[in-house]
């Protein structure tokens, strides 16, 4: 697979795309999901083509006992409203627009509005806490959106056989699990073309270009 960033051969060489490019054809709403802490925010900055939008605050006080900083004791802000990015595949024609939801179960109404319309959605997972994504597959369900989940392998996170995760997470049998380093762009890339191959095979799957295009 070729990861590159696409850019407009008429601008400046290397320099990213900081607008709909007039190649795009076909445009998908992808909304990230998962618990607090498991590097939305991060795989977002890591793929998107343009500055990603980040609404986020400084962790309070008022968190404590509330939010689980076990697994990410350096986390000084959490995101409070959405994360937003934009990529490009298939050579520039299909543009993806990335929606991060906030992690807290107390932002579902927040994650009902911002999976509305959305093509799909990739749920990280972290091994040390999998209890965590449930609320979001469980809204996932719920409306209906399909999804796959990918394993943020974070480096002191337990591995777990991938049929062990399945059960654990309650996946049918259909759905893509993989894994990704949120910090790494083409392991993320990696694992949101993961979902959009998964997406073209779909019966209602018509917003997406074929999926040899996407490699």
């Amino acid at each position: 697979m070729v990861f590159g960033n696409w850019s407009d051969p008429s601008a400046d060489p290397g320099r990213p795309v900081a607008y709909v490019p007039a190649s795009v054809r076909r445009s998908a709403k992808i909304v990230v999901a998962g618990g607090f802490g498991v590097g939305k925010t991060t795989l977002i900055g890591s793929v998107s083509e343009v500055a990603p939008l980040r609404m986020e605050e400084p962790i309070t006080e008022e968190s404590t006992g509330v939010d689980d900083l076990r697994g990410t004791p350096g986390k000084t802000t959490t995101t409070v409203g959405m994360d937003f990015g934009r990529i490009h595949l298939a050579g520039g024609s299909l543009a993806l627009y990335l929606f991060g939801l906030p992690g807290q179960i107390r932002f579902r109404p927040l994650w009902e509005d911002l999976t509305e319309g959305a093509l799909g959605c990739l749920v990280l997972a972290d091994t040390r806490n999998l209890d965590a994504c449930h609320g979001a597959l469980t809204l996932l369900e719920e409306r209906g959106t399909p999804y796959a989940v990918a394993i943020n392998t974070f480096p002191d996170a337990p591995a777990h056989p991938d049929a062990e995760l399945r059960e654990a997470l309650a996946l049918d049998p259909a759905t893509p699990l993989t894994r990704c380093d949120a910090r790494d762009r083409a392991s993320s890339l990696y694992a949101l073309i993961t979902l959009a191959e998964y997406l073209t095979t779909r019966p209602a799957a018509t917003h997406l270009d074929p999926l040899e295009s996407l490699r």
